[in-house]
């Protein structure tokens, strides 16, 4: 009976509740696992016990992203751990947003301002300033041309917490064709949704969005998936990938490219695709070995 541990945080008023864990840990007791649902930052958990851990919904990462990553190394070096914990560092931090432009992956165009650099945000155009390290839209906010001096702020709170901020344009596609998620899981594609804009005009940067708003089951495109493919490709290590989700809009050119890769905690979004779960449970017993 393989030990498998789906890896989650405490729950806590400003993370959302993983509905996709209770439902994954009794299809896999259902196949024969022992499958438990175990919190990261567990100082009493026996992570070698265990023949694989899977992070599944660790969401207070973002706020404590040394701690998450050097626990990802010490269980990684216990057991076996998906994704692979330099994999989860190398997507923990959005910069590698330059790795797959540089591999020559469409991207959303991004500019980083790290603290102590002098901020240089777009004139004419709606622009978006969110953090590197975060997640579920955490400090992150849409403005205006005209609203260089509540961005400046906006820079400046990310700056005081040693944060470094991304600076990209405002999607305009976003709005009409929303963002559209595929999911891989076990190396191949398990199913795609499609959500609307998360980042709404006005709406302030510590204010909490609704990460996924309006979501939908959505097919996608040959243009889609062969994007997605082609930045999983360019992911270092990428033999060792579980699962990943590849959220793509729709540029000025009307091409989809990668507004973002989630290789470390990606919501699955089973409640929306619920003939997916077999398919999950397959991959993770498989990765056991």
């Amino acid at each position: 009976m393989p030990r498998i541990a789906l890896v989650t945080c405490r729950p806590r008023p400003d993370v959302s509740e993983d509905r996709d864990l209770p439902v994954l840990v009794g299809a896999l007791r259902e196949a024969g696992a022992d499958a438990r649902a175990v919190h990261w930052d567990d100082d009493g958990v026996d992570w070698g016990a265990y023949d694989l851990a899977v992070i599944r919904s660790t969401w207070d990462y973002s706020w404590r992203a040394a701690e998450f990553l050097a626990w990802a190394e010490r269980c990684g070096a216990a057991t076996r751990l998906a994704n692979p914990a330099a994999v989860v560092r190398w997507n923990a931090d959005k910069r590698y947003l330059g790795d797959l432009a540089a591999a020559g992956v469409p991207v959303v165009p991004t500019r980083y301002v790290a603290p102590g650099d002098a901020p240089d945000l777009p004139d004419g155009d709606e622009f978006v300033v969110k953090p590197t390290s975060g997640a579920g839209a955490r400090f992150a906010a849409r403005y205006a041309p005209h609203e260089h001096d509540t961005a400046l702020r906006h820079l400046a709170r990310m700056h005081a917490d040693g944060l470094t901020a991304m600076v990209q344009p405002y999607v305009r596609a976003i709005d009409t064709g929303g963002e559209r998620a595929l999911q891989f899981y076990g190396g191949r594609l398990l199913h795609a949704s499609r959500k609307g804009a998360v980042l709404t005009a006005g709406t302030p940067y510590d204010q909490r969005k609704v990460a996924h708003p309006n979501l939908e089951p959505w097919t996608p495109t040959p243009a889609e998936v062969s994007v997605a493919e082609r930045a999983l490709a360019a992911v270092p290590d990428a033999g060792g990938l579980l699962y990943a989700r590849v959220d793509l809009v729709d540029g000025d050119d009307g091409q989809p490219q990668v507004m973002e890769l989630e290789l470390v905690e990606p919501n699955l979004f089973l409640s929306v695709h619920p003939g997916s779960v077999p398919r999950v449970t397959e991959a993770i017993l498989t990765a056991v070995g």
